[in-house]
């Protein structure tokens, strides 16, 4: 019997209840991690456990060091060249990580404004986030795109663009807001 990632109530998983507000790693000016050349913030801590997760380590709410505001100000700095197109929070699970990935995206909203975007990876479904808690949705209301749903190793497909599984989608976050439906990014190859 093949055991699946977990599947949390509405509520049930709470940032403030699992958070220790650590990182697994830090990626400036990379370029696999979302459209254009992207900074990177891989959070500590995730629930799904996904069978075939490819950053199990992560997945550890201890694992890595402290987020601290020297990292913030050294994102921020890096954010600022001229070629970086955007911020990515991936994990570990960026929605259970709220206290840090909170903080940054208003940091870069206030500095950049929409002229860098913001790209994050959750094994939340849309529909599961609209019924989270307002952390959860704060954060999601930064965000432009969204690849949602857990990783699922039987619909595992290395060709995908961006994805890992056939069952994740790439979702424009401010017009699926603004439409009451879920929007998948117009850039969309396959």
């Amino acid at each position: 019997m093949t055991v699946g990632p977990k599947n949390p109530k509405p509520k049930e998983w709470l940032s403030k209840d699992h958070s220790l507000g650590y990182i697994a790693s830090y990626k400036p000016f990379n370029m696999v991690d979302g459209e254009g050349v992207r900074c990177s913030l891989y959070v500590s801590g995730c629930l799904f456990n996904c069978p075939g997760c490819y950053n199990a380590v992560a997945q550890n709410f201890h694992y890595g060091h402290p987020y601290t505001q020297e990292l913030e100000d050294q994102i921020v700095k890096d954010m600022s060249q001229p070629y970086v197109q955007g911020l990515t929070l991936l994990g570990g699970e960026p929605f259970l990580n709220t206290g840090v990935t909170i903080k940054l995206c208003k940091r870069i909203r206030k500095e950049f404004g929409h002229d860098r975007d913001i790209w994050s990876w959750t094994g939340y479904k849309w529909d599961e986030l609209m019924q989270e808690s307002d952390d959860k949705l704060e954060l999601l209301s930064y965000l432009d795109m969204l690849i949602d749903g857990r990783f699922l190793e039987s619909q595992k497909d290395l060709t995908l663009q961006f994805r890992g599984s056939a069952n994740q989608r790439i979702i424009d976050v401010p017009k699926s807001l603004q439409q009451h439906k879920v929007v998948i990014w117009s850039k969309l190859l396959r």
